[in-house]
């Protein structure tokens, strides 16, 4: 039986709430506008006529997929961040609301700044520092990546974002001393890998079938980047500039204290919209201390 594009999207927004899914209207939207390759805009005014049948059955086999547990994300092709859309694979960690919390700390002080650069540090598909650069026009940067796969794509969103001439993708890897011919840089902001080891696999099968362990993998306690980071990557802040983290749940304390004993002052802990605390940040002072 023929159904119309408006039917199809409020069908499968209850196939998606029967299978427990949360944010049922935005998946719905994206699945059916992927599906039958519509933007919004077109899906709206088109509400009213009939899909045809092939592109109703793609539109099925991919809500299939995702209630198995295939991301949506991943299976458009794309997400968006703080207002941007970004390419996503699967070599790349999906952006989360989480980490925009990490966007609205650091952006107000790169703001006050005017002209200054800025380095992503495990950047992935460049989410972060390329929502700054969006938002302070005065910011030119790098967006430091290890993996190869993950740098194709975040050189795919530098260009999507028209951000050519300001963020320069770079390969990287935060486990090691910097190159000195970085140059120096106002602020670090940074989501690194931060899941314990031994933890991966008890995630979720969503994150643990389909996103890169390279992106999660923090090392036995899952502290690794943060440690290497605070007391190798210093060495790229000046004076006074700062460190931004993303941090996992129950990490905060740890992190702040590693960032004290590598010469950061004025350290703070911001919570996410569900009252966890998500970002650690603070100020390079010119002393190291010891605990």
């Amino acid at each position: 039986m023929a159904i119309t594009y408006n039917d199809l999207f409020l069908d499968i927004r209850r196939e998606l709430k029967k299978g427990g899914v949360i944010d049922t209207t935005l998946e719905a939207r994206e699945l059916v506008c992927f599906g039958v390759n519509k933007s919004r805009e077109e899906l709206t005014r088109d509400g009213r006529l009939y899909a045809p049948p092939e592109l109703e059955r793609r539109v099925r086999e991919l809500t299939a997929r995702h209630l198995a547990g295939e991301p949506v994300a991943y299976l458009i092709g794309e997400w968006e961040f703080y207002g941007l859309p970004l390419d996503i694979s699967s070599d790349v960690l999906i952006p989360r609301p989480d980490t925009e919390v990490l966007v609205d700390e650091a952006l107000p002080y790169i703001q006050t700044l005017g002209s200054c650069r800025v380095l992503d540090l495990c950047a992935g598909s460049g989410c972060i520092g390329l929502a700054i650069a969006a938002h302070a026009p005065g910011v030119r940067g790098v967006l430091g990546e290890y993996s190869d796969a993950a740098l194709k794509i975040c050189r795919q969103n530098v260009r999507r974002c028209g951000l050519t001439a300001r963020m320069i993708p770079m390969q990287v890897n935060a486990l090691e001393r910097p190159d000195r011919a970085l140059g120096e840089f106002q602020c670090i902001v940074s989501n690194p890998p931060y899941i314990p080891r031994n933890d991966i696999p008890e995630l979720d099968h969503s994150v643990r079938d389909y996103e890169p362990h390279l992106a999660l993998d923090g090392g036995e306690d899952g502290l690794d980047f943060y440690r290497s980071i605070s007391e190798q990557w210093r060495e790229c802040l000046v004076p006074g500039g700062r460190l931004y983290f993303e941090v996992g749940i129950g990490q905060a304390d740890a992190v702040l204290r590693i960032m004290r004993t590598q010469g950061f002052g004025d350290i703070q802990v911001v919570k996410d919209h569900n009252d966890i605390p998500r970002v650690v940040f603070g100020t390079l002072c010119s002393e190291v201390y010891s605990e």
